[in-house]
């Protein structure tokens, strides 16, 4: 007998019971300041689920940090010490958010059931893990955490995520509206996820286009805990931008058909330009010759932008880099096992 919560197989007569092993990534960028607290509290839930066997003991909490400048990597260290639940992956330099989401994923990934990935402010609803754990067990490979509003975000960053979304919708880009990177995936997506190979990555285009079954889990956002938010907005435009330009050649047929727009205008002016000359009233127009040359100017600048990005992605892409460089990894087993080899030599 199979089900997605426990396998269960006989041995010699007596009945073996697997129960779930499940990894909390938890991607870390100077985040010295609400640390300690979110540490507490997800070490508070899954010692509970552990408790009451909905996973396995071998499950745990994996703190990727990515490049922090701050305490950051201390306290992770310290929290190993402290609680064999935390686990922890250091980046030799910064490589990004959606970097340090992969690298969490691939590595825990080898030794997991399913793998939850959670910002470290835990604005998501951490209360959410049992839930999402549960419909991983009850079937479904992929489970989202949406946000059910935006009643806490400000009236022009609400506007700005409608916009985005509904522009990415009418590009044909599959995104879920509200929902980030709070998210629970299986082994079998994970396996699928890290076949991708792009520099440039987006997870929240591509987690969609992965299939299996799906579920999405609702919750109302909270205010950050302490610090101060890893993506403002010039962050957040950079963000959306390579988003639109990892899925979508829209913006460049966009440029093609300002183009047409502009060689029918240009067209429209050289009749009105022909009729005027042979009715004698030709007057030299320096405003409007001005303004013709800047408007085209700026299309043209506007349009090689564009299409240079294009270039520039494809130029990061053909390189082949390492997305990110792991210096030291404490959540390997391998690695686990040397590390209290020299603990104990050390004693």
């Amino acid at each position: 007998m199979y089900d997605a919560v426990i396998y269960r197989f006989i041995i010699g007569g007596v009945l073996i019971m697997k129960l779930t092993t499940l990894t909390i990534v938890v991607p870390c960028y100077n985040e010295a300041e609400v640390l300690p607290t979110s540490a507490a509290t997800l070490r508070r839930i899954l010692q509970n689920m552990i408790d009451i066997q909905q996973v396995s003991q071998k499950s745990k909490i994996l703190f990727v940090n990515d490049g922090s400048r701050d305490k950051t990597w201390s306290l992770i260290q310290q929290l190993e010490r402290d609680n064999a639940l935390f686990t922890g992956l250091k980046f030799s330099r910064n490589f990004g958010h959606q970097n340090a989401l992969m690298a969490g994923m691939k590595v825990a990934g080898k030794y997991s059931d399913c793998v939850i990935t959670i910002d470290a402010d835990l604005q998501d609803d951490e209360n959410l893990i049992p839930k999402m754990v549960a419909s991983y067990q009850g079937g479904n490979e992929v489970v989202l955490g949406v946000r059910n509003d935006r009643s806490s975000d400000s009236h022009f960053k609400r506007w700005t995520a409608e916009a985005f979304y509904g522009l990415m919708g009418k590009m044909g880009v599959q995104l879920v509206p509200d929902h980030a990177d709070f998210r629970l995936l299986g082994r079998r997506a994970i396996d699928v996820l890290m076949e991708y190979q792009e520099t440039n990555l987006f997870l929240r285009g591509i987690v969609p286009q992965l299939g299996f079954n799906t579920e999405k889990l609702y919750y109302q956002r909270k205010p950050r805990l302490a610090g101060e938010t890893k993506y403002p907005l010039k962050k957040m435009l950079s963000f959306a931008f390579d988003g639109i330009t990892s899925f979508s050649i829209a913006p460049v047929k966009a440029i093609m058909s300002l183009g047409i727009l502009v060689i029918g205008i240009s067209l429209i002016m050289v009749i009105y330009a022909i009729v005027r000359f042979f009715t004698g009233n030709v007057i030299s127009g320096w405003t409007s010759l001005m303004i013709s040359l800047w408007f085209l100017g700026g299309i043209q600048l506007v349009g090689i932008s564009v299409i240079g990005e294009y270039i520039g992605k494809i130029y990061a892409e053909v390189k082949h880099r390492p997305r990110y460089i792991i210096e030291q990894d404490d959540y390997t087993p391998t690695q686990q096992t040397a590390q209290l080899n020299e603990m104990v030599g050390a004693s």
